[in-house]
């Protein structure tokens, strides 16, 4: 399956030698060679970056390693295809727009007899992933058509969808609207709180104490690199 990278910072920040040791995973550490995308993600602002090629691969992939960029919101993804042609439309994350912010969304994991009915939102490519996230885009979107609501509100909502679609298989996945990062675990997920970031990754990224790892089933919402009550 796929691999996650999420960060979520109090001012904006880079990944550091976390994207290193995550891009070496996409075809030399590990399996994941089937394409690698990253999002920099601060307010209504988003930089997105995908690459069908592995991450050790690919040009953009050592420009972005040489010159990293900074957000107060990063997603990364290394994709290990399970469904889905290996095609840029089908790299991680994925974007849409939902009043009126970017909001960006990376999944790790495989869903079983997973065909939505479209909504507001249709997928591109032909991934379940892509599929989930617009479905969970469109379930917010008729949930709360006067606008965006507080965050506990989100994220009641997320994650009842979310254990609507987990039904069909592995569902963990990073969703961010720029300024709050929502995690779900349904089989891997660990997070880290250090000095105003949050990271979020499949497996830690370094050997330092303080990796916390999701129980199943759960959903969390990081913001300003700090842990949502």
């Amino acid at each position: 399956m796929c691999q996650l990278l999420g960060l979520n910072s109090s001012v904006p920040a880079g990944l550091g030698p976390f994207f290193d040791v995550f891009a070496e995973r996409g075809g030399r550490t590990d399996e994941h060679k089937d394409g690698w995308g990253i999002a920099f993600h601060s307010g209504k602002r988003c930089r997105l970056y995908t690459d069908h090629r592995a991450a050790i691969d690919s040009p953009l992939a050592a420009r972005i390693r040489r010159r990293p960029l900074r957000a107060r919101t990063i997603l990364a993804h290394i994709r290990k295809a399970t469904k889905g042609r290996i095609a840029i439309e089908n790299v991680h994350p994925f974007a849409r727009q939902l009043w009126g912010r970017t909001w960006c969304f990376a999944h790790n994991g495989d869903l079983k007899e997973f065909d939505p009915v479209p909504g507001l939102f249709v997928p591109q490519g032909d991934t379940d992933s892509e599929a989930a996230f617009c479905l969970l885009l469109s379930r917010l979107a008729a949930r709360f058509p006067d606008g965006e609501p507080a965050t506990h509100l989100l994220r009641e909502a997320l994650a009842e969808v979310a254990a609507g679609i987990a039904a069909h298989g592995t569902f963990n996945f990073i969703l961010s609207n720029g300024e709050t990062l929502f995690a779900h675990c349904s089989t891997h997920l660990h997070y880290r709180l250090d000095d105003g970031r949050a990271m979020i990754a499949t497996q830690p990224v370094d050997t330092r104490e303080g990796w916390v790892a999701f129980a199943a089933g759960e959903l969390k919402a990081f913001g300003s690199g700090a842990l949502h009550p």
